[in-house]
């Protein structure tokens, strides 16, 4: 611990280092700017860590810090003489990483939304609830849905969406909805892991081509192990009855919610293609399958009215806009962050420091307390000298690592809002020891199969 301490101690002390390589930043780390930078930033995120509070979206206090660190950024640069033209390429590299994340996220939440206008996850949601299964049966269920859900939808929408079920049938039961509550926190986070579509994290490990798209699925046994290990160990504590009956009926699709679903497989692999076979950014595989949502949708404007009427440009309207502009404040305060020279030293502390293994499994852990999208921005703005199973190690515990508390990922803190108060930060408290024991299994799970 006194050993982590001393090399973390370097991130401020040690401005020396960062000036080995001034053209890939400024090597200003000790001044009393570059100081107020990683203040600011301390600051903002002080107020996303305390959302669920304060009601203060996320993405307000860390766009402003954004722009305060740029602003330090090109004074800085300006008093020590550094060309105004190497500021702007540093500050369009930015731009250019968030317009590609940008504009493939902004296509995916899209097609989930129109989804979830056609009925898709409200049908869902109703069949298994008319079901009637016992409540140990609907943990399984709900769990396995979550985890493959998750794979193409990010690990808020499915937590969320089958949040609504595991609510609607265990309204008399606080015990089973806590439990269901975590369980499926673990499971959306694992979910995501393995795929470039199911986490923002992973999606940005791709797209810096870190990892070609197959070589993600490597770690589809060590996700499912940190799924499943928590939940074995809290299956019986699960009330062993089933819930009161209902009386809700079926609710029906509307008219070409299947033919969505099919657009949404066959944009995924057009982006895979672009990506795999043309060697285009895989955004532009994604704005081609928009337009393949945009005529569709054209069609159904032209076939229904009322019930059936369909607007491409509402489900647009209703994308996570503030998880879209955090994105922006998180891409551009780490990257300004970045320039000033604070990775370098923050690359040299952890990974010369600690070795890749060590520092990967604590970016997972610390990922349980600061939102993943920062922390991984930040290691691949490092961009530490790792092989793929290294790379595929920091994929895994940065996109887990948030279950180990209710508030390390969007989606805990998501289903806490909607939970009525069964599931609270101190009910997931109680279970962090099993899924600190699945966080370790599954690093040695990808350890055995993938090393």
């Amino acid at each position: 611990m006194i050993r982590i301490i001393l090399l973390l101690t370097t991130l401020l002390f040690l401005p020396e280092i960062a000036s080995a390589e001034e053209s890939a930043n400024l090597g200003l780390t000790g001044t009393q700017r570059g100081l107020y930078c990683v203040l600011i930033f301390i600051i903002s995120y002080a107020f996303v860590m305390t959302e669920e509070f304060t009601h203060l979206r996320k993405s307000k206090p860390v766009i402003l810090a954004a722009g305060i660190i740029w602003a330090h950024v090109a004074y800085l640069a300006s008093s020590n003489g550094v060309p105004a033209e190497q500021v702007h390429k540093a500050f369009e590299h930015d731009l250019k990483e968030y317009a590609e994340l940008f504009l493939f996220l902004l296509v995916a939440m899209t097609y989930i939304n129109a989804m979830a206008e056609r009925n898709v996850f409200e049908a869902l949601r109703s069949w298994l609830v008319s079901r009637r299964f016992g409540y140990r049966k609907l943990f399984w269920i709900t769990g396995i849905i979550t985890f493959f859900l998750s794979s193409v939808a990010d690990n808020l929408t499915s937590a969320l969406l089958v949040g609504a079920v595991v609510m609607a049938v265990g309204a008399n039961s606080p015990a089973f909805v806590a439990l269901g509550f975590i369980n499926l926190v673990s499971a959306a986070n694992a979910g995501g892991a393995f795929s470039p579509f199911g986490d923002i994290t992973t999606l940005m490990v791709w797209q810096a081509g870190k990892a070609e798209f197959f070589d993600f699925f490597h770690l589809f046994i060590p996700s499912i192990v940190n799924f499943t290990v928590p939940a074995a160990l809290m299956h019986f504590a699960i009330p062993d009855d089933a819930p009161l009956e209902t009386d809700e009926e079926l609710v029906e699709m509307k008219p070409g919610a299947l033919v969505i679903c099919g657009l949404f497989v066959l944009t995924i692999a057009t982006a895979v293609c672009f990506k795999q076979f043309l060697h285009l950014p895989p955004f532009m595989g994604m704005m081609v399958g928009l337009s393949f949502l945009m005529l569709y949708g054209y069609r159904l404007k032209l076939l229904y009215t009322g019930e059936g009427k369909f607007d491409v440009f509402h489900n647009v309207r209703d994308a996570e806009w503030d998880t879209l502009l955090f994105f922006f404040g998180v891409v551009f305060a780490v990257g300004g962050l970045g320039y000033i020279g604070y990775l370098e030293l923050a690359s040299v502390a952890m990974y010369d420091g600690l070795g890749a293994t060590t520092a990967n499994i604590l970016i997972g852990i610390l990922s349980a307390v600061v939102d993943n999208i920062p922390v991984m921005f930040a290691v691949l703005s490092m961009n530490p000298d790792m092989d793929l199973y290294q790379w595929l190690l920091v994929t895994l515990t940065a996109g887990v690592g948030g279950t180990m508390l209710s508030v390390g990922s969007a989606a805990g803190v998501a289903l806490m809002g909607t939970s009525r108060g069964m599931y609270t930060f101190f009910s997931h408290l109680k279970w962090s020891w099993a899924i600190a024991l699945g966080y370790a299994a599954s690093i040695f799970t990808h350890y055995l199969i993938n090393h």
